[in-house]
């Protein structure tokens, strides 16, 4: 009996140094990964990264980690041909099967999921916010985006003011939108058109002000948009790629 006590004993030690080693190996491969992509991706700040799975150490053995996830506070987008940015907030991935090299230089999940959000405040900035010219029969006039807010129900509320004639309209006015998002862009479409009271102003001019698109390039990895939805404070987007570059 006591050599069997004493054998429990020593494979509980033995066990509990085995946890201790995988967790410190896996703490310090967290903060290799995030220093890697903070690198690779441009980040102000270093990212999140959380290695899943237990033991760690026999993942790294095989060669492939099983599940990591990896999370970005403020990501600043490529929108666009002309290299203008967009901010993106609260990015989070969650990567499949991460195969990496012999020497760590490099690591591609097989697959990876994720949610981020882009504030209304950013979107506007991409909208018609600048006066358009618009043509009310013989007069002439224009009409901006002002405001973008949640409208309730997956849609986006977007606020025009106009000037026709010199003279401001009373009100600003309101139109409810769909967003979606098709391949790398981000649309706003209005349900219906706004009415300018008794100015009448053609189809195309006014779509010309209120639908709007903007393209996003270069997200972490290679990841790619897949759906976007109106909420409170902005749009949230799912994300999702193959063969994502974690690093390298």
């Amino acid at each position: 009996m006591r050599a069997l006590r004493i054998l429990l004993v020593v494979v509980v030690v033995l066990g509990g140094l085995f946890v201790l080693a995988d967790r410190l190996a896996v703490n310090f491969a967290e903060g290799e990964a995030a220093d890697k992509l903070r690198v690779n991706e441009g980040l102000s700040a270093t990212p999140d990264v959380s290695i899943k799975g237990f033991p760690f150490l026999t993942q790294v053995v095989g060669g492939e980690l099983d599940d990591v996830e990896v999370g970005i506070d403020d990501y600043e987008a490529v929108a666009g041909a002309q290299g203008q940015k967009i901010r993106i907030d609260d990015l989070k991935a969650n990567m499949k099967g991460v195969e990496f090299s012999g020497d760590y230089s490099s690591a591609t999940a097989t697959s990876a999921t994720g949610t981020a959000s882009i504030s209304y405040a950013e979107l506007l900035k991409t909208a018609k916010s600048e006066p358009t010219e618009i043509r009310v029969g013989p007069v002439r006039g224009t009409a901006r985006v002002i405001g973008l807010s949640d409208g309730g129900n997956g849609k986006i509320k977007v606020t025009v003011e106009a000037v026709v004639g010199g003279a401001k309209l009373p009100q600003p006015v309101s139109v409810l939108s769909t967003v979606t998002a098709e391949g790398d862009t981000v649309r706003v479409h209005a349900d219906t058109l706004p009415s300018f009271g008794p100015f009448r102003v053609a189809e195309d001019e006014v779509r010309g002000i209120t639908d709007f698109e903007q393209k996003i390039d270069d997200l972490p990895g290679g990841i790619q948009l897949d759906k976007v939805e109106a909420a409170k404070d902005g749009v949230e987007i799912t994300v999702k790629g193959s063969n994502v570059r974690l690093a390298g």
